[in-house]
């Protein structure tokens, strides 16, 4: 493949809640679940995308974020498991669907987000990545992505082939693409088929006049346990078999079908060929549990109660991550058209060379936003021996700032993640971490993710002199003099 799997479209915060049920609700006929555990999935494209990362492939998605606590929940989940983001502003919510689950069954499914309003404008970069692209998946979970104007011109474009996963509710595939892959009940939905007659008869009619109408190479339509059905120009249909037992949850085969037909092109199969292969991928994909196995590809499960089971939910405080103190501040800055601007580092022991930089930074912008390295994060970096001040205390301290409008506590080793789901104008790094060289030089890690979304790196003056490593080194040789003048 010369170029990544670029997967474009919707992306969902999925939520399994799984529990037990011994009991009614004393005031409505309805079960009492007592939840035991919690996992968290990226859906739609976000699924998409995840899986094709798993099996070591290169993958970029281009989506759309809200600034919201779900957004950088699937910020996160996405980033860890390898998935490049190439995030488009989303105003309103994040879609999040979330299954309330006891022995097995979903007992209720509960809905989140609503209608979106059309997500922004794609930058230089996402636009560039797009034009390179090995294969392109087109995920359409109709809320807006696919019908962007600048991304479809993109799409029409672009020599790679496309595959477009479509939804009754999403817009028309752009011509030429090489595949649609409806399942069954979207193939009549999109076309008004009254699927009269035999099965296949009906699928072949409809898949048909889909691949007309839209005037594409070839559809392949999912089937379920009888695996798919193709139609291409001339000839009879080609019917492909599931090839392993699909008994068990279904969500997501038609990501996985889709994915594995998209990579199969980009090596130069054979439509017919690269069908074969999505079939045997979403077979086996459903075969060994279907979204049951997406948990282990992130650090998506969590026990009920555990500090991760509620990170997408709680609210701000010294002792939360922040993420709904910034959404916040972001919402604000962004309905007014303002720029945002963060920062990141450990910060263990707050000094004035800390407060140059911060305020330096605040004045680029409308607002400062401190990305901090979580306690876990600073020993990793630093040492078992740090931080020195916990991360609720470390993060105290920023948001007393004048200069600072919010913190966020990251976990992970990068602040990708949660750069990501914030898409600042302006990431800033103190003077002193590269001295004399621009803002796009290589050593910048984060130059080239910033620029996914438009935003820019920039240096600020530093406090020359001061850093938390020669405090503690002067506090240690301090304590050590004043033991030894006492003896």
């Amino acid at each position: 493949m010369s170029g990544p799997l670029v997967v474009l479209g919707d992306t969902l915060l999925d939520r399994d809640v799984d529990g037990t049920v011994d009991r009614l609700c004393p005031d409505a006929p309805a079960p009492v679940l007592n939840e035991r555990s919690a996992t968290d999935r990226p859906g739609g494209a976000g699924l998409a995308a995840l899986l094709a990362a798993a099996d070591g492939h290169d993958v970029v998605l281009v989506t759309a974020f809200a600034d919201d606590a779900a957004a950088a929940r699937l910020a996160a989940l996405l980033t860890a498991a390898g998935v490049r983001l190439h995030p488009l502003p989303l105003p309103g919510a994040t879609p999040e669907k979330i299954r309330l689950r006891a022995g097995g069954q979903t007992l209720l499914r509960l809905d989140r987000g609503g209608d979106t309003p059309p997500c922004g404008e794609p930058s230089a970069a996402t636009l560039e990545v797009l034009a390179g692209a090995g294969a392109i998946l087109v995920s359409d979970y109709g809320r807006g992505v696919a019908r962007q104007p600048t991304l479809r011109r993109a799409l029409a474009a672009t020599s790679a082939p496309v595959v477009w996963d479509p939804h009754p509710r999403g817009p028309a595939a752009v011509p030429g693409c090489r595949l649609l892959t409806p399942n069954e009940e979207e193939l009549f939905r999109l076309t008004g088929d009254a699927a009269a007659g035999p099965r296949l008869s009906g699928v072949a009619r409809a898949a048909r006049t889909l691949r007309d109408r839209w005037r594409a190479a070839a559809v392949a339509v999912t089937l379920g346990d009888d695996g798919s059905l193709l139609c291409q120009n001339g000839g009879a249909p080609l019917v492909v078999p599931a090839s392993a037992a699909t008994a068990g949850d279904t969500c997501g085969a038609g990501d996985r079908f889709a994915s594995a037909a998209a990579l199969a092109l980009a090596d130069g199969a054979l439509v017919s060929e690269a069908v074969e292969e999505a079939v045997r991928v979403a077979s086996t994909y459903v075969a060994a549990g279907g979204p049951a196995g997406v948990a282990a590809l992130t650090d998506a499960h969590h026990p009920a109660g555990s500090d991760r089971a509620v990170t997408a939910r709680r609210p701000a405080s010294a002792t939360g991550d922040g993420r709904e103190a910034a959404a916040a501040v972001l919402a604000r800055v962004r309905a007014n058209e303002g720029t945002v601007v963060a920062t990141g580092g450990c910060f263990d022991l707050l000094h004035s060379g800390h407060l140059a930089t911060l305020q330096a930074a605040r004045t680029l912008g409308d607002c400062l936003i401190v990305c901090l390295n979580s306690d876990r994060g600073v020993a990793e970096l630093k040492g078992p021996d740090r931080p020195l001040t916990p991360q609720a205390d470390r993060a105290r301290l920023l948001a007393a700032l004048d200069c600072v409008d919010a913190v966020v506590i990251f976990d992970e080793p990068t602040p990708h993640a949660v750069l990501s789901w914030l898409r600042p104008d302006i990431w800033v790094k103190g003077g002193d971490y590269l001295s004399g060289a621009g803002p796009d030089h290589p050593d910048l890690p984060e130059a080239d993710q910033v620029r996914r979304w438009g935003g820019q790196v920039v240096l600020v003056p530093y406090l020359d002199g001061h850093s938390t490593s020669s405090t503690i080194a002067a506090a240690r040789a301090g304590g050590r003099q004043l033991t030894e003048g006492r003896r």
